[in-house]
């Protein structure tokens, strides 16, 4: 992290022995090493500059600081969803799969197979407010399982799913408010 990236000569750090590139992204300037360099070069900066190393959080937030709102925003959405993505991608593979099952009659539906892959395919998207509570939580600095906990609450029983709020749901008189039973 530099106090001032103006200052930095990104042209002639490219030219320097051993730097394969140097360029900004994401509020940081990034000089580009070839394998087995960076560790040594990191090391001898860190020696003759006098500094003490940085965690990668410490990092991340000295970069974020550098960014104007929407690329903040921007970051802090990404930071909460993207963990998330490989859950919801292999849960939509195994949705694709039990399709082809069903159309094509592979599997009796009232196999334990079938079973199997229709729990799979839609936990991820059943237990979704709970990893999207987790992971908020984790980057608004909240404790994660307690953000878990909210998100799990919008799975409960006690609440009208998605499916079933077509058909009517109800509501309960909450110190006078007037609160929608409605779930995920």
């Amino acid at each position: 992290m530099l106090a001032d990236d103006s200052k930095a000569d990104t042209t002639a750090i490219g030219r320097i022995e051993g730097v394969k590139g140097c360029f900004r992204n994401a509020g940081q300037l990034q000089v580009i090493f070839g394998t087995g360099v960076v560790n040594k070069v990191y090391a001898s900066f860190i020696a003759k500059a006098g500094i003490s190393e940085s965690s990668k959080s410490e990092a991340a937030d000295i970069a974020a600081r550098k960014l104007n709102p929407f690329q903040r925003i921007a970051r802090l959405l990404s930071n909460i969803f993207v963990p998330v993505i490989p859950a919801i991608v292999a849960s939509g593979l195994l949705m694709g799969l039990l399709g082809m099952v069903k159309t094509y009659g592979w599997v009796n539906p009232d196999k334990a197979l079938y079973i199997m892959l229709d729990m799979c395919s839609s936990a991820a998207f059943i237990i979704l407010p709970i990893l999207m509570g987790f992971t908020a939580a984790r980057e608004f600095g909240g404790n994660p399982f307690l953000g878990a906990t909210l998100g799990g609450i919008l799975t409960h029983p006690a609440l009208t799913n998605a499916w079933g709020a077509a058909s009517g749901f109800h509501t309960m008189n909450f110190f006078g408010i007037e609160v929608a039973m409605i779930g995920y």
